[in-house]
């Protein structure tokens, strides 16, 4: 079953209010990939693992219906909330157990979710709900990232990674499958015809504030708040600092550009 990491209101809220749809590089690989076999116009496009609805929202935009689904309760009703398209809905399911039928699904995508899956589970019920002719996109981004401002983009890398780090030391095991580029999940995609692509760099509009954000939505972050409030507090309000006084400003709204490396798993049933 898949790891529930999730599930608080608070932390949906957090989630929905902080984290990015995917980038536009990741928008036109995966368009791309759907235009090359030919699986556009999609009928039916089931997003797993959809959260707080930014990938579904995406997907709306390109096709007539979408679906997403996630395990958190919390999850789907922030979704509910954020997003009233009239070609979207939100379930509450596992990811291992898809309320579709057979052959039914044209393409099924999953936006930095699946390392939360049981892996051999999903991939069974992917093979089972996707039509033959069908597409996978599975992607997330890793933990390659960077900030750039002005002539203070290195310093203020350093200082987001000096925190990022201190935060991914309460990572979950889970973890693992990003760390290696999402390798596993391609050998187990059971699709002939697939490839993953390691190399995805997107520019992501952001504030001082979203980033600070960013990393309190992550789960790491909740699990160290949970054990050490105070330490985890005082980490992100002083990385916030250090950031606004290294750029020279005094407003969390200051934009800034964060750069992520995504990693996407393509398939063709």
């Amino acid at each position: 079953m898949s790891t529930q990491m999730f599930e608080g209101r608070g932390h949906a809220a957090v989630y929905q209010k902080y984290r990015f749809a995917p980038g536009k590089e990741l928008q036109q690989t995966i368009l791309a990939y759907l235009q090359e076999k030919k699986v556009i116009p999609a009928e039916l496009v089931v997003d797993v693992g959809c959260g707080s609805g930014q990938g579904t929202q995406f997907l709306a935009e390109h096709f007539r219906k979408v679906v997403g689904t996630d395990i958190s309760e919390a999850q789907i009703q922030e979704a509910r909330d954020t997003f009233s398209m009239p070609n979207v809905s939100f379930l509450v399911c596992p990811a291992e157990e898809l309320p579709f039928q057979d052959a039914s699904v044209d393409v099924l995508t999953s936006f930095t979710a699946a390392h939360w899956f049981d892996i051999e589970k999903f991939m069974r019920e992917a093979k089972r709900v996707v039509r033959p002719g069908g597409c996978v996109a599975i992607s997330t981004y890793t933990v390659d990232m960077s900030l750039r401002y002005g002539d203070c983009s290195e310093k203020l890398t350093k200082i987001f990674r000096e925190c990022w780090d201190t935060i991914l030391k309460y990572s979950h095991n889970r973890l693992k499958f990003v760390l290696e580029n999402y390798k596993e999940i391609f050998e187990a995609l059971p699709f002939p015809d697939k490839k993953r692509i390691t190399d995805i760099y997107d520019k992501i509009p952001m504030t001082v504030e979203g980033v600070v954000g960013y990393m309190e939505s992550a789960s790491p972050y909740q699990t160290f708040l949970k054990n050490d409030p105070e330490a985890a507090k005082s980490l992100l309000q002083e990385t916030e600092k250090r950031m606004l006084e290294t750029m020279g400003v005094s407003s969390r709204e200051t934009p800034v550009e964060f750069w992520v490396r995504h990693v996407c798993v393509l398939g063709c049933k």
